[in-house]
């Protein structure tokens, strides 16, 4: 029988939870380099491509070799951004989750094959090792009411929480986003934040992500053991 959620019913204009974690459990993140290389291809695909500015400075003869050979890579590379949003993330030592909405029926597929394979040869190249890095197949989950919906968020940005109080560690998560102390144009927290209120504390997503969690509600859209 194949593992918990690696069948995946895709639909258009549909929401998921996407998660994996290291073959055999092991570190996928071993400095704040490798974190930044995730989350710089995470940009580089989710960010709309400015071909135009990209073109001109490719023709540009000050352009020096190494950056028109950067320059074609980024005009080569796939671009996610008309057909797949970003809603919350959250990237621990060994393991990721994403919630995304994609808009076609198989963007998610393309865009995960394309960044684990990419993570992979970067991770194997630095490291000095071959082989997977990733558990088999990532997992996949769609999202289907709003209350998964809201309380899927919380419990991504809680995996950024410590472990003893409410003291936000460095994992990087979207949580910045969602406080509005940070604005990144490739991370989407609105659709989530129009459930709360901007003005009072108390019905506010902050408020909402220092609440329990409901194990029920997510017990099916978390990691195996």
């Amino acid at each position: 029988m194949p593992a918990r959620n690696v069948i995946k019913p895709y639909v258009e204009n549909g929401a998921y939870h996407l998660y994996n974690r290291g073959v055999e459990k092991r570190l996928l993140f071993l400095d704040g380099m490798d974190y930044g290389v995730l989350l710089r291809y995470l940009k580089e695909y989710l960010l709309t491509k400015d071909t135009d500015n990209l073109s001109k400075r490719l023709s540009d003869p000050n352009t020096s070799y190494k950056e028109k050979d950067t320059i074609l890579k980024l005009i080569r590379l796939n671009n996610f951004s008309e057909s797949l949003n970003l809603l919350a993330y959250c990237l621990m030592p060994n393991h990721f989750h994403f919630l995304v909405r994609q808009t076609g029926a198989n963007t998610i597929d393309q865009f995960m094959q394309s960044l684990c394979t990419r993570y992979t040869m970067y991770f194997n190249r630095k490291y000095k090792r071959v082989g997977t890095l990733f558990q088999s197949v990532y997992k996949a989950v769609l999202v289907d009411n709003d209350e998964q919906f809201l309380h899927l968020t919380r419990y991504i940005h809680r995996q950024a929480l410590a472990s003893q109080g409410e003291t936000l560690q460095d994992q990087p998560s979207s949580n910045p986003e969602y406080l509005s102390d940070r604005k990144s144009p490739w991370v989407h927290p609105e659709e989530i934040l129009a459930f709360f209120s901007k003005t009072l504390p108390h019905l506010s997503y902050m408020s909402f992500v220092k609440e329990k969690e409901d194990s029920e509600i997510i017990k099916k859209l978390t990691l195996e053991d």
